[in-house]
């Protein structure tokens, strides 16, 4: 994996306003989106310039997917019963990203999207320390993303 892009990374303001830091995984930056409603995670590959899945090389692209399934095993463990959405839209933030959230049927949007529902209800910063605490534990955890 060539990792010259992501000396120059830099993550969109929008994202950076909305979100939470989790961790730095080896491909990308893990988020969590910061809505109280909903188990909302969000991964940025820290590739400069990269618009599309495509513009990620082909063991870029596995190591997203290694990263990507990891995020699901780890939702889905807090929440076995709830079900996983995906989403890599881009049209209103161009640089890539992949939303992973669990949903659930008493969710405020359930059964249709989040992404423009209602206004985002912020964690706590009790919820936010958290939340940062879980991930980096859960991260810990992980010997090897191959």
């Amino acid at each position: 994996m060539n990792t010259a892009g992501y000396s120059k990374f830099k993550l969109d303001k929008r994202l950076e306003q909305d979100t939470l830091l989790l961790a730095e995984l080896p491909l990308c930056r893990l988020l969590r989106m910061n809505d109280a409603r909903y188990n909302w995670c969000i991964l940025v590959p820290r590739v400069d310039g990269c618009v599309e899945l495509l513009d990620l090389t082909d063991a870029e692209r596995q190591q997203l997917y290694r990263e990507l399934e990891w995020v699901c095993h780890v939702l889905k463990h807090q929440q076995p019963e709830d079900k996983l959405n995906f989403g890599a839209l881009g049209n209103v933030v161009r640089q890539f990203h992949w939303h992973v959230l669990l949903r659930h049927q008493d969710d405020p949007a359930w059964p249709g999207p989040v992404w423009g529902h209602s206004p985002a209800q912020p964690l706590s910063a009790t919820e936010q320390q958290q939340q940062r605490l879980f991930w980096q534990q859960q991260f810990s955890l992980v010997e090897d993303f191959s």
